[in-house]
């Protein structure tokens, strides 16, 4: 293993020197929250298709083509949807916004009424993600150096933490172009061809497997439909994806630079499926599916390959936990503790924003450490996360794109409707039950369109600001340096 050691190890120093030299770059809060606005399509695509593919669509992608077949990609394949859908219709008009978060969209749209509730929930969502992406890490460190679950968390979630304080955007996004290649060339272009070999071909596979591991419905409509509604949905307000939009240069970037994204992580789908489908071939009787990457990865591959390969999935764990990372830094900073010290403090008070925001990295890090060391269950912890996402925000964010009719006290009545409506059901039918993101919506979209026609609509003044920002018109653009390609 020593040549995969090296690998792995010459990998976890590359993250951190880009670290240092991200550093470099940041010097305003632009540059450190939103890589100067500035990213060409090519450093766009692979950032985001980086961020979207993490340690659950790798690892747990193939441990679906485990247990299911061919239908197992359907939760990645939701994921591409939605990347796919916001690029396509939304992603224009969120980039020519020029915000830092969801939140701050929010206020703009009804009028600054909207933004804490809704930056409070945000928060919650991107601190799970970045606990469940950092959990990761001891499943892979175990594989590679038979380490102990706390020091491995602790190992990858410090390297994360330190490339991400140091450079901020700037940084993630030079690692993420990084962990894109590796991902790439590691799950798609070494581990899909040898898996499909080994397992002796598409003709083998089929021979000895039930005919249900084929079929591309397999794993249930109601179960697609339910990826729909979190994973597609999601993909549309959640801040982490968000905040890589407003890394975009133009408009236009965003919109085909994330088109591409959306379609690669569709080709990946179906690659980590036909992964697991040939580990089920080779090793019928695995105690766990999840155990199918890593058990293929250590046996099949030759030296050096299987390095890279484990980087590759360490790269799907580390590019979604840096930026979820960012994500909650940044709403736990400007949507919450700047209005906090907004209210104690007068608005010309100096400070260092790139100082403040490199502080709330470091300090949301050792605590998404220290959660992911006491967390167990951490599928109970996203799920609850996810539903609170959906069924509270979906509605109010993109009733405000859609619907010029949506008031402040509409959106912020869907936002406690939808999010108390989950957390009740969740507690009369089970975290993990369906219908609490269903009934949530339901509720959510129900007093949102009550609530705004029975209350004065929006101002005429802030509406005209907010057409104004969506048409990319106002005095809000910042200074541009030279694009990134």
């Amino acid at each position: 293993m020593a040549v995969d050691y090296t690998v792995i190890v010459v990998y976890l120093a590359g993250m951190l020197a880009m670290g240092w030299w991200g550093m470099r770059r940041a010097k305003s809060k632009s540059e450190f929250l939103v890589a100067g606005r500035r990213l060409g399509p090519w450093m766009y695509s692979g950032t985001m298709a980086a961020i979207v593919l993490g340690g659950a669509s790798t690892i747990g992608g193939v441990g679906l083509g485990y247990q299911y077949g061919l239908s197992g990609a359907w939760m990645v394949f939701t994921i591409g949807l939605g990347l796919l859908a916001l690029s396509v219709f939304f992603s224009a008009r969120i980039a020519r916004l020029k915000v830092y978060t969801v939140s701050e969209m929010l206020d703009l749209r009804y009028g600054g009424r909207a933004g804490v509730i809704s930056g409070v929930v945000m928060w919650a969502y991107t601190l799970m993600l970045a606990v469940t992406s950092t959990i990761a890490y001891a499943t892979i460190f175990d594989v590679l150096f038979d380490m102990n679950r706390t020091l491995a968390i602790v190992l990858g979630g410090s390297i994360v933490v330190a490339y991400s304080t140091l450079g901020g955007m700037w940084s993630i996004t030079l690692t993420d172009m990084v962990q894109f290649v590796v991902k790439t060339i590691g799950v798609l272009l070494l581990l899909l061809p040898i898996a499909v070999v080994k397992a002796g071909g598409f003709g083998e596979m089929k021979a000895k497997l039930p005919t249900e591991y084929f079929d591309p419905l397999g794993i249930g409509g109601e179960t697609i439909f339910t990826y729909v509604l979190i994973y597609t949905f999601g993909m549309l307000i959640g801040q982490d994806i968000w905040q890589r939009v407003f890394t975009a240069r133009s408009d236009k970037v965003a919109r085909y630079g994330g088109t591409v994204a959306g379609t690669y992580c569709l080709v990946y789908a179906i690659a980590g499926a036909v992964i697991g489908t040939a580990a089920k071939v080779m090793y019928p009787k695995l105690p766990s599916a999840d155990a199918a990457f890593a058990t293929i990865v250590k046996d099949e591959l030759p030296i050096g390959v299987r390095g890279l390969v484990l980087a590759a999935a360490l790269a799907a764990v580390m590019s979604t936990s840096s930026g979820a990372l960012i994500a909650c830094a940044t709403v736990a900073n400007n949507d919450i503790w700047s209005r906090l010290r907004g209210a104690a403090a007068p608005e010309s008070e100096p400070h260092d924003e790139v100082k403040g925001n490199r502080a709330f990295i470091l300090i949301m890090g050792v605590a998404v450490i220290a959660i992911a060391i006491a967390l167990n269950d951490v599928v109970q912890a996203l799920t609850v996360a996810y539903n609170l996402l959906v069924g509270g925000l979906l509605v109010p964010i993109l009733g405000g794109l859609l619907w010029r009719r949506g008031t402040a006290p509409g959106a912020l009545a869907a936002v406690a409707a939808g999010g108390l409506s989950v957390i009740g059901l969740m507690w009369g039918y089970g975290i993990l039950a369906t219908e609490p993101v269903y009934y949530g919506l339901l509720a959510s979209l129900a007093v949102y369109v009550a609530v705004s026609l029975a209350t004065k609509p929006t101002d005429a003044a802030v509406l005209a600001a907010w057409r104004e920002r969506l048409a990319g018109r106002d005095d809000a653009t910042e200074p541009q340096a030279p694009a990134v390609v």
